[in-house]
């Protein structure tokens, strides 16, 4: 019959082992989560330069001097149209909706829908209803949050708090001025 502290010094051996193993694998995921801190830490700082280059003011929506029309109308063509997810750039004369993605195009052509036929600010829940979403927190939060990102770049308005209008300088999608 095995003794009472053979027994024990098995069990300790085993466990000494499991939190070695267990401190080999906290040291890898240590290590990967500082690269993917890193890796995430860039694309902060990159998405801030290209914040900085886009800001009004900056001359970034200015054609250069020299530069033709050809040149000014591609900006906003069909190929330089927005991927989903994709940031959202600054305003600029001549630009189109098109160079949003999807869901900020269906916010600007809803609000454009709106001036065109007079009629005032949508807030996020009558957008949510238009849209056809559930009118929950959630759902409208993110249009929210979507829409505020719109007027920090210029497209829509926001002449009282919570009210989301077109802008007055963005060029109304389907005609107009």
């Amino acid at each position: 019959m095995p003794s009472v502290v053979g027994l024990l010094e098995q069990q300790e051996l085993a466990a000494r082992r499991r939190v070695d193993g267990l401190r080999e694998e906290a040291d890898r995921i240590q290590a990967e989560l500082a690269a993917a801190e890193e890796d995430w830490r860039e694309w902060v700082i990159t998405r801030r330069r290209i914040d900085t280059v886009l800001a009004p003011g900056n001359g970034a929506c200015e054609p250069e001097a020299g530069a033709n029309t050809q040149d000014t109308n591609t900006r906003s063509g069909p190929d330089d149209a927005a991927k989903p997810k994709s940031q959202v750039p600054m305003w600029c004369q001549g630009m189109t909706a098109s160079v949003l993605s999807v869901d900020y195009q269906r916010i600007v052509q809803v609000l454009a829908d709106r001036v065109r036929l007079g009629q005032g600010p949508l807030t996020c829940q009558e957008m949510a209803s238009v849209f056809g979403m559930d009118v929950v927190p959630a759902r409208v939060e993110t249009l929210r949050s979507k829409a505020k990102r719109l007027v920090a770049r210029s497209w829509l308005a926001e002449p009282m708090p919570g009210q989301f209008t077109l802008a007055q300088n963005v060029d109304r999608p389907g005609g107009g001025s």
